[in-house]
């Protein structure tokens, strides 16, 4: 009998896990062979598990990344998540939108947000986090 795969939840829960092990090699292990990342931001798409890995590995870094999981919910198949990411220097609260099907990613959307300052009109209103 042959063992289902993963749920997706544990298997993103796992790419995060990898993520801040920093050997972004291993993170190919949860990535199928036609993996797809984009960035719709910046137009970007990263095709393959290779290109993945290698975009990664030749980010500038100010350190060993860490990433802490706020938010990780889904079904079957589609799971979204909210990480703050840091390298002690660089920070970013990603939110990523995943497909995984066989127990492996095939497609990540990622929306990188940067912060801002509160609106002045509205300080009067609200308190800071």
């Amino acid at each position: 009998m042959e063992t289902p795969p993963p749920a997706a939840i544990e298997v993103v829960r796992q790419f995060w896990r990898l993520m801040g092990t920093n050997d972004f090699a291993s993170v190919a292990s949860v990535l199928a062979p036609d993996f797809v990342l984009e960035w719709p931001q910046s137009s970007e798409r990263i095709r393959g598990a290779a290109r993945f890995v290698q975009m990664n590995a030749e980010y500038p870094a100010h350190g060993a990344w860490r990433f802490e999981i706020h938010r990780l919910f889904g079904d079957a198949e589609q799971v979204v998540s909210e990480v703050s990411g840091t390298d002690g220097v660089q920070s970013a609260r990603p939110i990523s939108f995943f497909r995984v099907q066989d127990g492996l990613i095939v497609r990540l959307e990622e929306f990188w947000p940067e912060p801002f300052e509160a609106a002045e009109n509205r300080k009067h209103m609200t308190e800071p986090l």
